[in-house]
């Protein structure tokens, strides 16, 4: 949710609350706005300690995971995709990337903390010798 439109819902139950039920309906108000704000704060959480078990940059399969992303996605929707924390490469645009165990990349580049770009890496192959 865009923080503006979030801000906006919490004064606009915060005034409705006063107008209508006095002081209870702002302590009313008050309430729900917390607990909303501990689920956020619990969904994060549980979040990054599901990425902390794993090592930086680390995944299964790049290929699932490059199947899975789509545009306007948040860096929060792809941690548990990845189980792990992502490496960043690049500050400016900000990227990150994962690698799988047989040298599969997949860089991501966010802008505003939203999925603008991503591409699947594969290693270059090196020639086989025949004996």
């Amino acid at each position: 949710m865009n923080k503006w439109i979030g801000g906006a819902l919490a004064l606009a139950a915060l005034f409705v609350g006063g107008l209508f039920y006095g002081w209870q309906g702002v302590i009313l108000a008050l309430t729900v706005i917390v607990f909303w704000l501990l689920l956020q704060f619990s969904r994060l959480m549980r979040v990054m300690k599901a990425a902390g078990e794993k090592p930086v940059g680390r995944i299964d399969s790049a290929v699932m995971l490059n199947a899975k992303l789509r545009e306007g996605m948040r860096l929060v929707e792809v941690i548990p995709l990845t189980r792990s924390l992502g490496e960043k490469i690049a500050a400016e645009p900000e990227t990150y990337r994962w690698t799988d165990a047989g040298g599969v990349s997949v860089e991501l580049q966010l802008a505003d903390g939203r999925l603008q770009r991503w591409q699947l890496l594969r290693p270059a192959e090196t020639p086989s010798s025949e004996a």
